[in-house]
């Protein structure tokens, strides 16, 4: 099974790139984020035409989340539990039956942090402490899961180009970095450091200052598989090329090939 996440910024700005995306990739499960519209809004009828049964959680310009898939979704649930006053749409989670067992998927979009310090950077670490009692519920539960999405962390200094120049920001301040570290300390494992390592490897590029040109990117789009997920992994990618196709995104999708 081949599930991808992307954060497409703004579906209205890729709504021909992302079907040029999703037809060469062919992914049986894709994860967007920035999906930047209403749930009514959303062009559903593009990716079922495609054979992909559609979930979304969006929001009027900003944020949101979606879910496409060539399996039945089942249990789909929309907002990342522990604030009922958060109205970010930033998570959505759904099952997917497998040919082996079923597979629990949470697409996310974390929250940026940025002026750092301030209100924006503690709502990002708020955030990330109900993220934290997410993934012990989900581990507890046993089913097989994996969380993906834009992660809006860089995790290393070998995630980032010009590490120097990312040091007081909230994507790489040593607060969200040891958040992030809590989530791998309870048992999961980032896919794609799982297969590559080393530096030079990067899902984001700046739409400024040249940065793809000059390859200045950083690595914020990360899947976290739980110990069974983990355990079916086969491969983990970056399509890095998609940066440089008509009218991109500054974010390229990630994928994960899975024995699901």
């Amino acid at each position: 099974m081949k599930i991808a996440t992307f954060n497409i910024n703004g579906i209205k700005a890729r709504i021909n790139a992302l079907p040029e995306w999703l037809d060469q990739a062919q992914p049986d499960v894709a994860l967007l984020q920035e999906i930047k519209s209403v749930d009514e809004a959303f062009p559903t009828e593009i990716f079922e035409e495609r054979g992909y049964n559609v979930e979304t959680h969006g929001q009027k310009s900003f944020n949101g989340v979606a879910i496409l898939s060539k399996h039945p979704l089942e249990d789909v649930t929309r907002g990342l539990p522990g604030d009922p006053d958060d109205a970010q749409a930033r998570w959505i989670e759904a099952t997917i039956i497998g040919e082996k067992q079923p597979l629990r998927i949470c697409g996310l979009y974390l929250p940026n942090g940025n002026p750092a310090p301030g209100p924006k950077f503690d709502y990002k670490l708020d955030w990330m402490a109900r993220l934290l009692e997410r993934t012990k519920t989900l581990l507890a539960e046993e089913t097989p899961f994996l969380m993906a999405g834009d992660y809006n962390i860089i995790p290393q200094a070998e995630d980032a180009a010009k590490p120097d120049s990312w040091r007081e920001d909230a994507l790489f301040r040593p607060e969200s970095r040891a958040a992030f570290r809590k989530l791998i300390n309870l048992g999961l494992t980032e896919a794609f450091r799982a297969r590559t390592p080393g530096p030079g490897h990067y899902s984001f590029w700046d739409y400024q200052a040249g940065a793809w040109n000059r390859n200045n990117g950083i690595r914020i789009d990360h899947f976290l598989l739980c110990p069974q997920a983990a355990d079916m992994l086969v491969d983990c990618a970056i399509d890095k090329d998609v940066r440089g196709r008509d009218k991109p995104s500054d974010h390229v999708p990630v994928w994960v090939d899975l024995a699901a």
